[in-house]
């Protein structure tokens, strides 16, 4: 190892090879919030010495760990003391930006909030966006094909990568650095890295799709009294502000209390005796016809009986005060240790009936227990955190596997996924095959073997057959 290490050195410099406390002040997992492990952490400048590295990590048999933003919530990014982190903190540059094309062409390491400034300069917009956007990076977005709150209208990561730059295990530089809209000559390669959270290459650039600005925006918190309520709702605004509608994001009773009335974090906008809390959103060209649109859509879902409560935002500060209830998520975890967080994909008529059974079972396991819910439910997407209210830390590794049972058993049948956004990491591996079958986990291990013979790259993640 040593050998090895005064090779990297040699290759990207001695500030940029981390040891001892330099390593053990840092994190390699937001949930838990442990030390990093790893050996060492390497901090590449470029494409060109992340190549190198990998070469030299390759012909020793060394296996790697990529860090972007590290704020995962999988283990994807967990290193242990025999594998070295390579962060790409460094490559942290846009590299281009074409408002004609449609494109930014970005390093990996740049956080996500970079690229959305960057694109309002110019004039556009990048679409993508959740909650971490100020820690997250563009190579993680594509690593784990992140989703965040604009897919109903943008589509996940997937949909925003024409291009990108990877260094695979042995080294080699794979550059399918695409700014055309239509290229169909081939493979589309780079469809290998993303969703594939590093385990078959190193992400270290990408040309990303950009669109035009639509500065105006409005913004609703509304309350629906049942489930049938909420989703006729959802079918209204759907239909009634069409190509507009770039969020529909849902939290149950049990999340909204919780982080206003309960928790005194926030004020409650809206009475807490609602069973659902939607917020709706749209972007659109011109500020007058999309306020006036806006409004007339929620006074008539007031008027079907959609929604019992309402409240617009009108300026940035309200609408940022809405969104807070939302996205506050340190708040809730806070309030909820122990805790075990999930992000599942169900069809949207399953969701009720999973949720309300998942409650009764928690509360007959664990009479302490609760369940908070909240998602993005127009992508069929729900995050949900279980405490069992169990203050003893030895009893935390029995409760995390029933816990996990209760969460992912159900979702087979119901034609669900036990991971809608945040990839399977190093959590939820043993639970693959609930939503892929034998032949595609299969599939997956002939391309892990094929681009990564010596499992160099992440490993132990995703595939349930490589445990530690």
């Amino acid at each position: 190892m040593n050998a090895l290490l005064a090779e990297i050195t040699a290759i990207v410099g001695p500030s940029h090879l981390l040891k001892g406390n330099d390593i053990s002040t840092r994190r390699d997992d937001w949930m838990q919030g442990t030390p990093c492990r790893a050996r060492a952490i390497v901090r590449p400048a470029d494409t060109e010495q992340l190549s190198q590295v990998m070469a030299a990590c390759h012909r020793a048999r060394q296996p790697v760990v990529p860090h972007g933003g590290l704020t995962g919530l999988v283990g994807g990014s967990v290193a242990s003391s025999g594998e070295l982190a390579i962060s790409l903190e460094r490559m942290n540059q846009i590299d281009a930006i074409d408002p004609i094309s449609g494109t930014l062409t970005v390093q990996a390491g740049t956080p996500l909030q970079r690229v959305q400034e960057a694109a309002a300069e110019a004039g556009m917009q990048f679409a993508l966006d959740l909650g971490a956007r100020g820690s997250c990076t563009v190579g993680g977005n594509i690593a784990t094909n992140a989703g965040g709150v604009r897919v109903i209208r943008y589509g996940m990561m997937r949909e925003q990568v024409l291009g990108l730059e990877a260094v695979l295990a042995n080294g080699t530089q794979v550059s399918s650095m695409n700014h055309m809209l239509k290229n169909n000559a081939g493979y589309d390669l780079k469809q290998l890295f993303i969703g594939s959270e590093g385990t078959l290459g190193i992400v270290t650039r990408a040309v990303l799709k950009l669109k035009p600005q639509q500065p105006a925006m409005q913004t609703a918190m509304v309350a629906c009294d049942t489930f049938d309520d909420l989703t006729a709702l959802l079918q209204y605004v759907r239909q009634a502000l069409g190509e507009q509608l770039e969020a529909f994001e849902v939290m149950w009773h049990n999340h909204y209390a919780l982080l206003t009335e309960e928790s005194g974090r926030h004020t409650p906008p809206l009475a807490t005796n609602a069973a659902f809390y939607v917020l709706i959103e749209t972007l659109g060209s011109d500020q007058e016809a999309t306020a006036q649109r806006f409004e007339s859509v929620i006074e008539r879902a007031f008027d079907n009986g959609h929604i019992s409560d309402a409240v617009i935002a009108n300026a940035t500060h309200q609408r940022e005060r809405l969104w807070a209830i939302r996205e506050d998520i340190e708040g809730l975890l806070h309030h909820l240790n122990p805790h075990f967080t999930f992000d599942v994909s169900l069809p949207i008529p399953e969701m009720e009936r999973y949720t309300r059974t998942l409650e009764e079972q928690v509360a007959q396991h664990w009479p302490d227990g609760r369940i908070v819910v909240f998602g993005h439910l127009a992508d069929g997407n729900l995050h949900i955190t279980v405490t069992t209210g169990h203050p003893d830390n030895a009893a935390l590794a029995d409760d995390k596997l029933a816990v996990e049972a209760l969460v992912y058993s159900p979702l087979a049948a119901m034609g669900g996924s036990v991971s809608a956004e945040h990839g399977i990491g190093l959590d939820k591996r043993a639970y693959l095959h609930l939503s892929r079958t034998s032949a595609e986990i299969t599939l997956m291990r002939m391309l892990k073997k094929a681009l990564d013979p010596h499992a160099l790259l992440n490993r132990h993640k995703i595939l349930p057959d490589e445990a530690p």
